[in-house]
């Protein structure tokens, strides 16, 4: 069924690295959503209402919630493929991360309000309405929950082909909702056989902590999104893949990665070469890479054209001995951009260390303890540290 929409409804379906592509996705799903989201919500409302059920009018909100989501990913998707202009020079791809903020908050604020009718029918349980049970209900709930499930599927399916925040979170929230649906059939099942009035409010405060949950869970995402996270591996990995087939480039280091939305990425980093070699060949090998990452990844790339020397058999026996001293005392930590200084009474060694942002020990220590370690062995060395975190 979602191969067949996505054939319909999609021009080009094959190919949704494009953006014209990706937007059509977005708009399919965001389309979809508004109208499987909007009949569950009227039949579960009027199914709540009959039955007087706080359940199943919660569940009714949650769907109703759940259409009005939708429509901000309609709408952040159309926003999102704007270009590019002065204010906003890397495009608006990051409006998918606000919409995901916004529809992070409803579902809070619905969940917040439902725990509250719920709290508020428990302890005035004497007073609650005792919610009636239907072969109608379950079978509309039952019909409710294949269909909640096909669009977390549905979602889930588009969310992974174009790698949309907004649209993962809404499948998450679809499989949350088959779950409290299910709930609301028990707690109504128990009703009816037990005559147990409180658990359709028991019930109701479950679904509340799940709603909220989905909610927190989504913030949280979205919140790394805005703050900046680290780039996925696969981003990375393919990254060094294009540089390794350049035999020119003997290494790189300091690479920053920054997401501006979905498929934007804006990446720098420094390549080393041998600096005997002739420097306009050279560059031309760096503008090239710098093309091909931009031609097959579309990425924006600023590679830094960093020579070294690699053919000095002092700077390499250097070179070699502070690394085992840094492998000796942190074997986590790496070496990249190492110069020799060489006066007449000491040896200036000048070198970055990259250390995990994991790691225990602070800045300080690392640089004392290594140029300690250095020093015990070769007084006459002397070291200028940078560390870098990784």
């Amino acid at each position: 069924m979602t191969r067949l929409l996505c054939r319909l409804f999609i021009k080009d379906y094959n190919h949704p690295e494009n953006l014209a592509v990706r937007q059509r996705y977005g708009t399919l799903a965001g389309t979809v959503g508004i109208i499987i989201n909007l009949l569950l919500s009227a039949l579960k409302l009027i199914i709540g209402l009959l039955t007087a059920s706080i359940a199943i009018t919660a569940d009714a909100l949650n769907n109703f919630s759940d259409a009005g989501a939708s429509i901000i990913s309609l709408v952040s998707f159309k926003l999102a493929s704007k270009p590019a202009d002065k204010d906003h020079p890397f495009g608006h791809a990051r409006i998918e991360y606000i919409a995901s903020m916004i529809v992070s908050i409803m579902i809070l604020i619905v969940g917040i309000e439902l725990m509250t009718d719920s709290l508020s029918s428990i302890l005035s349980a004497d007073n609650a309405s005792t919610p009636q049970f239907s072969l109608i209900s379950l079978i509309i709930l039952g019909t409710s929950i294949l269909a909640k499930l096909w669009l977390a599927l549905f979602y889930r399916h588009i969310g992974k082909k174009i790698n949309s925040s907004v649209i993962k979170a809404s499948g998450t929230d679809s499989l949350m909702d088959c779950i409290s649906t299910t709930a609301v059939i028990v707690s109504s099942i128990v009703i009816k056989f037990t005559g147990w009035d409180m658990a359709d409010a028991l019930v109701g405060l479950a679904l509340s902590v799940l709603i909220m949950f989905a909610g927190i869970k989504i913030l949280n995402e979205t919140k790394n999104s805005l703050l900046g996270e680290a780039p996925h591996t696969e981003v990375i990995e393919q990254i060094h893949k294009i540089i390794s087939e350049e035999p020119e480039v003997i290494g790189i280091h300091d690479m920053l990665v920054h997401n501006y939305g979905p498929g934007k990425y804006v990446a720098s980093f420094h390549a080393e070469v041998d600096g005997s070699k002739d420097i306009y060949l050279l560059h031309d090998k760096i503008d090239n890479l710098e093309r091909r990452i931009g031609n097959e990844m579309n990425i924006l790339c600023t590679i830094h054209l960093d020579p070294i020397i690699t053919n000095d058999e002092v700077v390499d026996e250097l070179k070699t001995f502070a690394k085992n001293v840094i492998s000796d005392l942190y074997p986590s930590v790496g070496m990249h951009d190492f110069r020799v200084v060489i006066g007449e009474t000491h040896t200036n060694l000048i070198f970055d260390v990259e250390v995990p942002f994991d790691a225990k020990i602070s800045q300080k220590e690392i640089i004392e303890k290594i140029c300690q370690g250095i020093q015990d062995e070769r007084p006459e060395c002397f070291c200028v540290i940078t560390v870098d975190r990784c």
